[in-house]
This record gives structure tokens, C-alpha cells and sequence, in this order.
């Protein structure tokens, strides 16, 4: 194995939520792993996101070019063929940008590809061992991936907790060079921001997010009389805003808003990874859910297996009664 690399998505001058968690997830690969962290992009706020991995891994290598200031994975898939070592392992976060990355790089790295991993259980000989989800989250698979010629592998997001005092002091590497100048076929031309709400949801610390197990769009009350019990806001996966029941402002995930709350309640919400890539910040996740394999409980700080139409009520009202609020 010629190392382990975690390619680190960013966005204004910050590095995301998940870099922590690849370099969690590296040592789970190899203990003793002194992952490398690739960065691309241009400008100043190339630098500041370089300088503030230091602290998460030993080495991080830096691509600045002019043509990378918006993350184009055509692009940055032909620059990173040409710095990365043969037979190395290559973690990419599961999220849009990493499923446009991934799959291309294995073709061009010619190495095995393992996607939407969230669990590792670590190598045995030249094969590693890891655990991914199949049929929408309805059954895990137990994957052994031969990685003699190396290997890319896409990680959900949340799945693997930044470790505590794994401070590092790294040096930055600029590989820029060896990248040299890439094209592409595809340009970018601009970003479209989506309308605010009558509610921001990025801006709460919690949220009581509620998904198809709510059932119908009058049964959304229930869960909005919780928030208001909590101080907090209701917040949706997707199924609820493709049937309607609220708005797409409140949205959670790949196709809606990042949110990062302290404490965030999955209410009747399966835990597809499209919704869990709007996840950041490692909040404490509690889950509800009358399905008790539902994919939501692998990430869950609590959970709990029930009818949340009859569970949410009596919360809510323990919670009123904690703050001396008469019930309704």
C-alpha cells in the first residue's frame, strides 16, 4: 500500500465537516496511518484551508490552480492521476462532488472502487474489509476489496467521529506543478443560491426534522408543536417536499440545505445518505423510527424504535412539564 490520501472538499476558505472524519476513517484502515490530504482549488483561500489541515494530518498537498477555483471533477480527476502514487488508497467523502469524483478515478488510477462505506473493519492481507448498504439502506453488505492496486473508496458523511487528540503539526506540499495545466469538456458558469424561507434552518441548534414516516401533511403539526416545546425548528427530508407537505426551504440534505445543529431528531426519516450529506458538524443525532433496521440508527447518538405519531405527543408534553408549561 503506497499510503492513504483523503481528497478534502472546501467552501469559503473552510474545509468541510468530513476531513476530520477521513482521517478518522484512515486510522481505521491502518492504525498507525499517517493520512495525506489533497486540496485543490486557487487563491488565498486555497492557502488558509491548507494551512488549517496542518492540524489534522502530517502532510497536505496542495493543487493551486487558476481553473480550479470551482470544484470541477473532470478537472481535478486528471490532476489527480497525475500526483497521486499507484496502489495508494484514496478516501473521498460520499457526497455529490465525491460521487462525480470517485468512480472516474478508480477507471483512471486502475484500482478498486467501494462506495457509500460506514464501516470499516479494517485489512486482512492484501484485502480490506468494510461494510456499505445496498437496496436504499435495506440490507449492509460485507465487502472484501482487494487493494494490491490500490483503491478508491467514498465514506457517508457522519459514520466515523473525528478522533480526540489527534492533533498533528503538518507541513503543506506543493504539488501544483506536478499537476501542471488540465482541461476540461464542462465549465463552470455560475451558482444559484436558493430563496430563503420564512424559517432559516442552518441557523438553529436544533432541529426536529421529520421524513416520510410522518405520513401526511397534517400530521407535520405534531412536529412542529415538539419544536416549539424545544426552542427549535422543523426541518424535512426529501420525500416530505416532493409530496408537498412543506416547503423546500426546509429541506435537509444533498438536493436541499447543510445544517449544523447541536441536537438533531429524525423523526420517521430513513437515513439514505442524500439526506445525511446535509448533516455537518457531528451533532447528537436522535432517532425515531418504528423501523428498527433503519439505516438512520448506524449514525444515531439514541435511538428509538416506535410510532412517532404516538411518540412525539408524549415528548413533547414530558418536555412541557419539565418547563412547568400547562399542557394543551
Amino acid at each position: 500500500m503506497a499510503g492513504i490520501f483523503a481528497y478534502i472538499v472546501h467552501r469559503g476558505g473552510a474545509a468541510d465537516d468530513t476531513a476530520a472524519e477521513l482521517a478518522s476513517a484512515a486510522r481505521k484502515i491502518d492504525a498507525a496511518a499517517q493520512p495525506t490530504a489533497v486540496v485543490a482549488g486557487w487563491g488565498a483561500e486555497l492557502d488558509g484551508v491548507c494551512n488549517a489541515l496542518r492540524a489534522s494530518f502530517a502532510e497536505v498537498w496542495k493543487i493551486a490552480n487558476e481553473s480550479l477555483g470551482y470544484p470541477n471533477a473532470e478537472l481535478i480527476r486528471k490532476a489527480l492521476v497525475k500526483v497521486l502514487p499507484p496502489g495508494g488508497i484514496v478516501l473521498v467523502a460520499h457526497e455529490h462532488f465525491g460521487i462525480d469524483l470517485a468512480p472516474g478515478l478508480s477507471v483512471k488510477l486502475n484500482a478498486a472502487y467501494v462506495s457509500d462505506v460506514l464501516g470499516i473493519q479494517g485489512l486482512e492481507g492484501a484485502a480490506l474489509k468494510v461494510i456499505r448498504q445496498e437496496f436504499g439502506g435495506q440490507l449492509s453488505a460485507h465487502v472484501r476489496c482487494d487493494i494490491s492496486s490500490g483503491a478508491v473508496i467514498t465514506i457517508r458523511p457522519g459514520t466515523f467521529k473525528p478522533l480526540e487528540n489527534a492533533a498533528q503539526a503538518g507541513t503543506v506540499v506543493d504539488k501544483s506543478a506536478e499537476a501542471g495545466a488540465v482541461t476540461a469538456g464542462r465549465r463552470y458558469l455560475e451558482t444559484v443560491v436558493a430563496e430563503a424561507g420564512d424559517v432559516d434552518i442552518t441557523k438553529h441548534a436544533v432541529l426536529v426534522s421529520v421524513g416520510r414516516g410522518i405520513q401526511e401533511k397534517d400530521n407535520v403539526g405534531i412536529a412542529q408543536e415538539l419544536a416549539d416545546a424545544l426552542g427549535a425548528a422543523v426541518s424535512c427530508s426529501r420525500p416530505v417536499v416532493d409530496a408537498k407537505w412543506m416547503e423546500k426551504s426546509r429541506q435537509v440534505g444533498s438536493s436541499g440545505k447543510t445544517v449544523k445543529p447541536k441536537v438533531y431528531l429524525a423523526c420517521g426519516i430513513s437515513g439514505a445518505f442524500q439526506h445525511l450529506a446535509g448533516i455537518k458538524g457531528n451533532p447528537c443525532i436522535v432517532a425515531i423510527n418504528k423501523n428498527p433496521k433503519a439505516p438512520i440508527f448506524q449514525v444515531a447518538e439514541v435511538g428509538i424504535v416506535d410510532d412517532l405519531l404516538e411518540f412525539l405527543p408524549e415528548l413533547t408534553s414530558k418536555i412541557r412539564e419539565l418547563h412547568g408549561v400547562p399542557a394543551k
